[in-house]
């Protein structure tokens, strides 16, 4: 017990004197300069939790000198690449709302967008192991506005070609989920459900391959439910749109006319 008593007695004697290694910091003297180029070189040999950190320090130490600004920027960059969306994303809304003029502001938005569209990969990569309608396309939306913001506000910004070409990634892929979803309703047999997510699809994203398939979707949604004015509609919208239409099988319907009418 004595013993115990002796080697606590120690440690915290230890700690009152700053001693003890995980206390000492080797930064508290730096200069900005030297704690950026500190973060600079642990962010461009890939150890960016390390880079974070001297980040930080510096923004917390020089809150006003000439490396604060860039050093919050370079954060953002750190988080992503060191796969922390929720964290980059949260310093690219700091970025933008502290200096929403600032002369890189448009890469604030860039990297916001790819730090949801990289979030949001999981929602697209399968849909197997979850029912498609509890799946939220949050993180896609979320990166399509920060591309939209981009794209609109920075027409010549350097990052905005790479953004158009995931905007029109994000498009597809969302107007292919509420075809997903759709079909999961159709499925068993929530038509009026179904309907509702294509009547969506149609309203945000009507330029989407995905839209073929999500307009016989509908179509066979208003057959069930008996809605055949409303069907013949949407077929004839469907063969105006898509002639060479491959995915109506030509089969007679039981109620109502039959498709080959329309085909």
């Amino acid at each position: 017990m004595k013993q115990i008593l002796a080697v606590l007695l120690a440690a915290t004697l230890l700690n009152a004197c700053g001693l003890l290694p995980e206390q000492i910091d080797e930064t508290k003297n730096w200069s900005a300069s030297k704690l950026y180029d500190k973060a600079k070189t642990e962010l461009l040999d890939s150890n960016y939790t390390d880079a974070v950190k001297y980040f930080e320090k510096l923004e917390a130490r020089y809150p006003y000198g000439p490396y604060a600004q860039q050093a919050q920027l370079e954060e953002a960059y750190a988080y992503y690449k060191d796969n922390e969306p929720v964290s980059a994303i949260a310093a690219c809304d700091r970025f933008i709302k502290l200096h929403p003029d600032h002369a890189n502001v448009d890469y604030a938005y860039y990297l916001k967008g790819l730090a949801n569209f990289k979030d949001d990969l999981g929602l697209f990569s399968g849909f197997s192991n979850q029912d498609l309608s509890e799946r939220d396309p949050l993180a896609a939306n979320e990166a399509f506005e920060a591309f939209k913001e981009l794209t609109t506000r920075f027409p010549n910004s350097k990052y905005t070609p790479d953004g158009l070409a995931r905007m029109k990634y994000l498009v597809n892929s969302l107007a292919s989920h509420e075809v997903h979803v759709a079909s999961y309703y159709y499925e068993r047999g929530a038509y009026v459900a179904a309907v509702d997510r294509i009547k969506y699809l149609l309203e945000h994203y009507q330029q989407a391959p995905a839209v073929e398939q999500g307009l016989v979707i509908m179509a066979k949604s208003y057959d069930k439910l008996g809605i055949y004015d409303l069907r013949d509609d949407t077929l004839r919208v469907l063969k105006k749109n898509f002639p060479n239409s491959t995915l109506m099988d030509g089969n007679t319907i039981k109620k109502g006319k039959p498709w080959w009418r329309f085909w």
